[in-house]
């Protein structure tokens, strides 16, 4: 365990956004490959994809707004859009939409919702990223359920993603992934089905009744790729596309507790086997020779909503655990070995998931409603921000600039005697480093 961390304060922090409406920073992958803009959906709530319409830019320096989606007769029940990311290799989006027959005997919800993208020099064109194919026989590379929070894979080749399926028990989450797709993954042209650009698959295993003491798992979710190149193994066997998702089992007295796992993406095997598409009264299987390994025993990860962060060279995955005062800490795990250490030592409790720095050396987080960046080789949790507790409220996930100089982060502000999500900006000065 580290010794505590030292705690420095900074405040140089001014509003992106400044108008009587909301705007919801996903969890990763805000900015675009330049840096000049960030995306963010309409928002005011984080419970309201099903009720949001846009999905909108903002320029970092000048303030200017660009809507570059915005869905067709939206209601109340949907379809709904949200959740939006960039890819770190185009100027292309992807983000949750709703299915467009949304309505109140079917709105959205988390098994009929699915990934699309947007290309910023087509704005308003949406682009379909996994299929959804409710007849049968279904088609290999569809799924029937709903996507949700998509992450690129480091070269922006494919994307990751956590489902839950309509048809067969649809309170299991799994994790799965989008690969590139020579056309389209075409299905028939029906209500609640649609073509997509990418052939997705579910790439991991869960059961409703994990055996007490063993690795099977009840719910595999909010995950991450591993490295930006992928990894190395103890072999030194070079695996170039790899999820690491955080995974329930039940421990053998019984209790249910999270720990990480380990999937290595095979574009091949994937898409040698088409019977993994599934058949009916069946969720979608996992490929053939796509095997999911535990990494961690006695993890114990944090029950508190966070996803798994790994560093650019693959070497460590990083989460949120509780210490043995109950505050949560991010820990690292050793990629290839499962060695698990403490990174933070807070004299309090990380609120909110987090994000690394590109050069791996800084995470940034909420705590007691502040904005903190953590500097690995110094072990110093700098505070940008200074809030009271009865401040409007920091929600959301910070994220980093690209080059690292300041972070984005979401904060209620009251305007017209309600308030409204800001994405405010901190700046990380040189002489708080």
């Amino acid at each position: 365990m580290n010794t505590k961390n030292q705690v420095k304060e900074n405040e140089t922090v001014v509003n992106i956004t400044d108008s009587p409406k909301g705007y919801t920073l996903h969890h990763n992958s805000v900015f675009s490959k330049g840096g000049q803009w960030i995306v963010f959906d309409g928002r005011n709530d984080d419970t309201k994809i099903g009720e949001t319409a846009i999905i909108g830019l903002v320029n970092v320096e000048t303030g200017e707004e660009r809507i570059v989606y915005q869905t067709n007769n939206q209601t109340i029940y949907g379809p709904g859009v949200g959740a939006a990311s960039f890819s770190p290799a185009r100027d292309r989006l992807a983000f949750i939409h709703g299915l467009p027959n949304a309505d109140q005997e079917k709105p959205y919800d988390i098994t009929r919702r699915t990934g699309v993208a947007v290309d910023l020099d087509k704005p308003m064109t949406p682009v379909f990223l996994d299929a959804r194919d409710m007849t049968t026989p279904y088609t290999p590379g569809s799924l029937r359920g709903g996507t949700h929070s998509h992450c690129w894979s480091g070269d922006g080749a494919m994307l990751s993603f956590t489902y839950n399926d309509e048809l067969v028990e649809p309170q299991l989450r799994g994790v799965g992934v989008m690969l590139p797709h020579d056309g389209k993954v075409e299905v028939d042209e029906v209500a609640g089905n649609n073509h997509g650009e990418m052939y997705a698959v579910i790439v991991s295993d869960v059961v409703a009744e994990p055996r007490p003491g063993s690795d099977e798992i009840n719910k595999a979710f909010d995950e991450c790729w591993i490295g930006r190149k992928g990894y190395r193994t103890s072999d030194n066997r070079e695996v170039r596309y790899a999820v690491a998702f955080q995974g329930n089992v039940v421990n053998e007295q019984g209790k249910t507790v999270t720990e990480i796992f380990i999937v290595d993406i095979d574009e091949e095997k994937i898409k040698e086997d088409v019977s993994a598409v599934g058949n009916v009264g069946e969720r979608p299987k996992v490929p053939k020779g796509i095997r999911q390994r535990r990494l961690t025993y006695g993890a114990n990860l944090s029950d508190f909503r966070h996803w798994l962060r790994a560093s650019e060279d693959g070497q460590y995955i990083y989460a949120l655990a509780k210490d043995e005062n109950g505050n949560n800490q991010v820990i690292r795990c050793a990629v290839n070995r499962g060695e698990l250490s403490f990174v933070t030592n807070n004299p309090f409790s990380i609120s909110s998931p987090f994000n690394l720095c590109r050069d791996g050396k800084k995470i940034t987080f909420v705590a007691e409603n502040n904005v903190f960046v953590y500097d690995m080789d110094r072990n110093e949790s700098i505070q940008l921000t200074r809030n009271d507790l009865k401040d409007q409220r920091v929600v959301g996930t910070p994220s980093f600039s690209p080059n690292g100089d300041f972070v984005v982060y979401n904060q209620y502000q009251r305007m017209r005697d309600k308030e409204y999500l800001q994405i405010k900006r901190a700046i990380i000065t040189d002489n708080t480093l």
